[in-house]
């Protein structure tokens, strides 16, 4: 592990943020950051550390009543031009700081200084989130390592505003494949252009309206749209192939079937290929842990409880039976931008937040300096 990989634990969460942001950890490239988070871990006794992959995980055990998961993502998209990050007045820039290296230093900071909380926490830190579901690292835990996530409640760090998002929408992924005859571009009528006949699929995206669908009092806004579209082999050769590659971003009161049928019905005629899918999960905002949950940290954040657009990984804690939500740092709509940035009053109220649920004290009530 390189001297500039190493992370201070003990560190103002702000600072620990950027470190983490500061070593490069697209997907697939996330084992110097794993290395990092485990090497700083490994130095508090009062943790067990595990590590499958590039997941860590770490976890008390001090035989408290009920056990939590606290939860975040070490991987980011591709990097634009936003690394090193920058400090600007009260915003911090870079990628990673909203998606969500943010709320993964929240978790990292807590998990060092909280000895005795008044719930056992497991927390988690996992690689391959932005990438297939077949890829990702807390997938791959809850497969190889189940009893890691027992618990009875858990936390995702994703970006919230501060607020609390409940459940998610379910994601899939599908290309639309057109066929057509080659031929040379100087002799087009002898062929059928893949590429044209795409027309009629783009038109009825662009006439699909998306569904507003409540559950369980929150309302999730479906999407269905274009994401890629690939042709051709050359500049003088009619194409004989084209593909449409589909994202449909479901409400969680459909499962994965239904929403294979739904995306196969609308192109009816056309051959669909379903190439990834994940379910949504339900609010789960009844369970008793969580509704403990939502009264500790919103009456720190002045939050409220709202519908997380964005697939999560709080489905996969929801398919383990375990109630989750989303709590963090950032703005979601800033996820995956160029622009991407987090108030640093937001990072520290977070953790603030989450540090007054763990240690069941009112934030007036904690030493100053680690409120």
């Amino acid at each position: 592990m390189a001297a500039d990989d190493l992370i201070d634990l003990s560190a103002d969460v702000v600072t620990l943020t950027r470190q983490l942001c500061d070593v490069p950890s697209v997907s697939g490239d996330e084992t110097r950051l794993a290395d990092a988070v485990e090497a700083a871990l490994r130095a508090h006794p009062h943790l067990e550390v595990l590590r499958d992959g590039d997941t860590v995980v770490a976890r008390t055990h001090l035989g408290r009543a009920r056990r939590v998961v606290v939860a975040g993502h070490l991987d980011t998209v591709p990097v634009a031009d936003n690394l090193p990050t920058r400090l600007e007045g009260d915003l911090l820039w870079g990628r990673g700081t909203v998606d969500m290296k943010g709320g993964v230093a929240v978790a990292l900071h807590l998990a060092a200084a909280l000895t005795a909380p008044v719930h056992d926490v497991t927390w988690v830190f996992y690689d391959h989130e932005e990438v297939d579901a077949d890829l990702n690292g807390l997938g791959r835990v809850a497969a190889h390592h189940p009893d890691w996530l027992t618990a009875d409640f858990a936390v995702l760090g994703e970006p919230s505003n501060g607020g609390l998002e409940g459940g998610c929408n379910g994601t899939l992924r599908a290309e639309v494949r057109l066929r057509g005859v080659a031929a040379h571009s100087a002799r087009a009528w002898v062929g059928v252009n893949a590429v044209h006949a795409a027309g009629e699929v783009l038109r009825r995206l662009e006439a699909y309206e998306p569904a507003t669908v409540e559950v369980e009092g929150l309302a999730y806004r479906e999407s269905l749209n274009a994401v890629l579209i690939s042709g051709g082999v050359a500049t003088n050769v009619i194409p004989d192939t084209c593909v449409v590659t589909v994202n449909y971003r479901f409400a969680p009161s459909r499962d994965v079937d239904e929403a294979v049928a739904h995306v196969r019905e609308l192109f009816t005629g056309y051959d669909v290929e379903i190439t990834d899918s994940a379910p949504g999960a339900r609010p789960g905002l009844d369970a008793p842990a969580a509704q403990d949950f939502a009264a500790a940290v919103l009456a720190v954040t002045g939050g409220r409880a709202a519908p997380k657009y964005g697939w999560t990984d709080v489905a996969r804690f929801s398919a383990l039976g375990v109630p989750a939500v989303n709590f963090g740092p950032g703005d979601p709509l800033l996820a995956h931008k160029d622009d991407e940035h987090v108030p640093v009053a937001q990072i520290e109220l977070c953790h603030r937040a989450l540090r007054a649920w763990l240690t069941g004290t009112q934030p007036e009530d904690l030493p100053l300096g680690l409120a």
